[in-house]
This record gives structure tokens, sequence and C-alpha cells, in this order.
């Protein structure tokens, strides 16, 4: 499972698909989510713009990708 370290509150789940690696573009990113192969906490989502926080999980064709909260310090 890969992790992404939030660097604010949230990240949107097209930018988080981009931060990842999974989509090389935001095109790509809205493919894959409209395509419903995007699954935000066991659920399919459809919105690019869904916004993600720690503790959220991603699942993209069978990949894991765990949210984590901004670290404190």
């Amino acid at each position: 499972m890969e992790k992404l370290i939030l660097r604010e509150d949230f990240i949107k789940l097209g930018q988080a698909l981009k931060a990842a690696g999974v989509a090389g573009s935001g095109a790509d990113a809205k493919e894959l989510i409209l395509l419903g192969q995007v699954k935000v906490n066991g659920e399919v989502e459809t919105r690019r713009g869904r916004k993600l926080y720690g503790g959220d999980q991603v699942e993209i064709k069978g990949q894991f990708l765990q949210i984590e909260p901004q670290k404190a310090g």
C-alpha cells in the first residue's frame, strides 16, 4: 500500500491520483474516475474534486493508496 502524506488539510481526488503516479495528467485521472475504477473508503467515487483527508483510503484497479495526515511540527 502506497502512502500519500498531506501537505494541507486535504487533497482533491484527481490531484491525489496524479501525486501518487497513478494518473499522468488531470485528464487521465478524470477518465479513471468517470469509468468507475476509483473507490474511496470502499465506495465508487465519480467526483474528481472529492476532498480526501487523513485516514481516507483510495483503491484504483486493486491498488491501494492511504492518505496520511500532515505531520505536526
